[in-house]
């Protein structure tokens, strides 16, 4: 897969999700709330996108091939401006 067709394929996968889970900030801030309950201290919308990129990135050193990880990690760190702004 060319470097264009994984960036146009992620980008169709962001239109998914947002389609199926919504606004992003909105998400992110949801997953913040309950992770800083269960983590006893604030966590930002984007300390979960970061923290989910190193999840993607940890499966990633496991199999660097894996396709779903890899669109995983783009699709996230294109959100990041999102939940900072």
């Amino acid at each position: 897969m060319t470097p264009g067709v994984l960036l146009q394929h992620a980008a169709a996968v962001l239109a998914d999700r947002h389609a199926t889970y919504g606004d992003p900030l909105k998400s992110m801030a949801m997953v913040a709330a309950r992770w800083s309950v269960t983590l006893g201290h604030p966590v930002t919308p984007a300390k979960v996108v970061l923290c989910m990129i190193d999840l993607k990135l940890a499966r990633l050193a496991h199999d660097p091939t894996h396709r779903d990880s890899l669109v995983d990690v783009i699709g996230y760190s294109a959100l990041l401006p999102e939940v900072t702004s």
